[in-house]
């Protein structure tokens, strides 16, 4: 999933509108945001596919620290950590904790069964990837859910405010759209760069639109 953990992001705004939306951002992406770290040095391994689903060119074969449903508990918890001592709230840990382990769940819902219980132990996958429009309709509409909850949870201060949010959801939208339809990535290493790009990319252009709404 991709839009969908961007939904979640959104969403939780409404929830907890202490947390800046970069860190909401981050957490969603939180597991994504660590294994192109695990893949340079060589403790995941990923192949690149096309036809492995109708989705997506990647076969998964190996995340278990960045994708195991154990590990997710165990960055969540980190994660909570930092933002509970941070914000000084109990309440924003445990859902900055939550966002991250959503991560785990949404993916269960996507991906075909190569999601590992734990480092070692069984995988899990509902495969939703092995249909296209099964998967842009379920994450187009919980997209959809997440923007109008934000929408409605802020309020542009300024243009930049309005308008680098609409460029962030339809510049995130038009990559997860376009994934089906396009050559698949032409190496290991380019994947891994444009992984490290969305590292740098989500939670700076996040900073910039939360310095515009309110």
């Amino acid at each position: 999933m991709f839009v969908g953990h961007l939904a979640v992001a959104l969403g939780t705004k409404k929830i907890e509108p202490r947390l800046p939306l970069w860190v909401l951002t981050s957490a969603a992406f939180g597991l994504d945001l660590l294994w192109p770290l695990f893949l340079l040095v060589g403790l995941e391994t990923v192949r690149i596919e096309p036809g492995n689903t109708a989705f997506t060119p990647l076969n998964f074969v190996s995340y278990p620290w960045s994708h195991s449903l154990l590990m997710s508990v165990v960055w969540g918890a980190i994660a909570g950590h930092f933002a509970r001592v941070h914000f000084k709230s109990y309440r924003v840990g445990i859902v900055v904790a939550a966002v991250v382990v959503s991560h785990w769940v949404l993916d269960y819902v996507t991906h075909r069964p190569d999601l590992p219980l734990w480092p070692g132990g069984p995988k899990v996958g509902l495969g939703l990837w092995d249909s296209v429009g099964g998967t842009i309709e379920v994450e187009g509409l919980l997209l959809a859910a997440g923007v109008a909850i934000y929408v409605h949870t802020t309020r542009a201060r300024d243009a930049v405010g309005k308008w680098a949010f609409v460029a962030f959801v339809v510049t995130l939208s038009a990559a997860w759209l376009s994934g089906p339809f396009t050559p698949p990535p032409p190496s290991l290493a380019a994947l891994i760069g444009m992984a490290l790009l969305m590292i740098a990319l989500v939670p700076a252009w996040s900073a910039w639109i939360d310095r515009h709404r309110t």
